[in-house]
């Protein structure tokens, strides 16, 4: 797959495509049918399917720390993309530019002189460009001027409700892994490298794996009892502090995974948690006594739930979200008083 970061990157190979247009944060179900959508018109004209993205999301750029959280970052999304079948990632940078582009401008530059689109595939409530004048007619004016057509998406409904990224986020953050598990089509998790940070836990007996987290808001915060999946296949179970660690006074957000019987070197290594159950919020304790008192009955706790018979490795969706036997199965994005409505179709 080909990821393009900005339209001075491309190139007349990169033209021609059946397009759609979205945040696409978490690609949960509901995205993916609208990349199934995409790869039967990209199968049918024998191009390209092509995703469209913003960096930051426009929400981001809109509202800053007040946007919603992220359920995945750029490289997760980009690697889930990849795996529903989509062979190329337009990244546009959002910024004054961009958003200052009138709605007729945005089809002529991204879409036209850009893709060369062929079909594309938004929302019939999508909405683009500074004046707000971009809108689905229009896009099918221009399409019949222009020689390409579009298309709305289709709604994906589970228990009588559109899935969305708002709704993922909202069983998240209720602690429901299981129902999020069933919008996302797998169960929700945490990558990235292991790094070497302060080794606090080493001196109080619970050393941890470190992940660094993007500065922006968390979807999750607090501890929770995980699974945890190596570079090399193997799982863990373990217990993880998802947050900015008070205690110490961290000043960025970071995921510190101990793993039960683990003994060895992970530095450089990829690795994915999955969160199973929380088992309480981050708190500030007054000395690294009272720290270590707590690690210790949260590790007691973690273990507890996880030997509990709550994952049964038969399961293809055990009750902990945790993968441990069969992989877990309109307003304009461009103008800031409508940024947090439905600036993204695709978003949910």
């Amino acid at each position: 797959m080909r990821v393009i970061r900005g339209l001075h990157n491309l190139q007349a190979s990169h033209r021609g495509c059946v397009a759609t247009i979205g945040n696409f944060d978490g690609v949960h179900r509901g995205h993916q049918a609208i990349l199934q959508q995409c790869r039967e018109h990209a199968a049918r004209l024998g191009v390209p399917l092509t995703v469209v993205v913003f960096e930051p999301q426009p929400r981001e750029f809109f509202a800053g720390a007040q946007a919603p959280p992220r359920l995945t970052r750029l490289s997760e999304k980009v690697r889930l993309l990849k795996a529903h079948g989509v062979d190329q990632v337009l990244c546009l940078p959002f910024n004054d530019a961009l958003r200052s582009l009138t709605g007729r401008e945005f089809i002529d530059q991204v879409l036209l002189d850009g893709l060369g689109i062929k079909h594309l595939v938004v929302g019939d409530d999508f909405r683009f460009g500074c004046d707000r004048r971009g809108d689905f007619t229009l896009l099918e004016t221009a399409g019949r001027a222009q020689g390409f057509s579009v298309e709305h998406t289709r709604s994906f409904n589970v228990d009588g409700e559109r899935v969305s990224s708002t709704r993922v986020r909202t069983l998240l953050a209720s602690g429901n892994f299981i129902g999020a598990a069933r919008l996302l089509g797998r169960a929700y998790s945490l990558a990235g490298r292991v790094v070497r940070d302060q080794q606090l836990g080493r001196t109080i007996g619970a050393p941890t794996a470190n992940l660094p987290l993007l500065s922006q808001p968390l979807t999750l915060r607090g501890v929770f009892a995980v699974v945890a999946e190596l570079e090399s296949g193997a799982r863990y179970p373990g217990v993880a502090n998802l947050g900015f660690r008070p205690t110490v006074g961290a000043k960025r957000p970071t995921l510190e995974v101990h793993l039960f019987g683990f003994s060895g070197d992970l530095y450089g290594q990829r690795m994915t948690a999955y969160p199973c159950t929380r088992l309480r919020g981050e708190v500030k304790f007054d000395d690294f006594a009272a720290l270590k008192a707590q690690i210790a009955r949260d590790q007691a706790r973690a273990q507890r739930y996880l030997a509990s018979g709550a994952i049964d490795d038969s399961d293809a969706l055990p009750l902990a979200s945790a993968p441990l036997g069969r992989e877990a199965a309109a307003a304009s994005p461009f103008d800031s008083s409508s940024a947090g409505n439905a600036a993204d179709t695709n978003d949910g």
